[in-house]
């Protein structure tokens, strides 16, 4: 993989409000200098899900700079080079992407929907914070593996690894 100083990260899911948006916040706040996040959907909802957004707030995330948007922002003329793209949702893996500028690194790491599930306030809320909890173990994984020492066929290797690690039970 390249020396680089900043690597750019895209969050890939349908609707672009719950599990694309925890994890371009979590990668934003823990990638410090190295990486930065963004998200997006291939039909985005519009807006960010409330528990989403309660969440990430209880955890002292910004959220003002998150938003519901179209994943065809990031194939445009002008948008940042790509480094890596994640889909984040069983759904967006299964679409077609368009084609990425630079030819991003990317990988399948699906989660269960959180805004999917069904049951009182508190199960739907746990839901949220499982799947920050699952997606911060999954981004802290990939943020720590030696890019400079990996070849592209190694690192994919690695990226697809991290998806297919079953989430360990809460």
């Amino acid at each position: 993989m390249d020396d680089k100083s900043i690597y750019n990260v895209l969050f890939l899911c349908t609707g672009n409000s719950a599990r694309s948006i925890l994890a371009e916040a979590i990668m934003n706040r823990m990638g410090l200098s190295r990486f930065r996040a963004f998200s997006a959907g291939s039909h985005p909802k519009g807006e960010v899900h409330p528990y989403a957004l309660d969440l990430l707030k209880s955890l002292n995330h910004p959220t003002d700079n998150l938003w519901s948007k179209p994943w065809d922002e990031f194939a445009k003329p002008g948008a940042p080079a790509l480094d890596f793209v994640f889909t984040v949702c069983d759904n967006a893996a299964n679409e077609v992407c368009p084609v990425w500028p630079g030819q991003p690194m990317s990988a399948h790491w699906g989660l269960p929907d959180p805004a999917a599930v069904e049951g009182t306030e508190a199960e739907r809320r746990f839901a949220f914070a499982d799947a920050y909890r699952m997606l911060s173990n999954r981004i802290s994984i990939f943020m720590n593996l030696p890019m400079k020492s990996l070849d592209r066929l190694t690192l994919q290797r690695r990226l697809d690894e991290i998806g297919r690690q079953l989430p360990e039970a809460s």
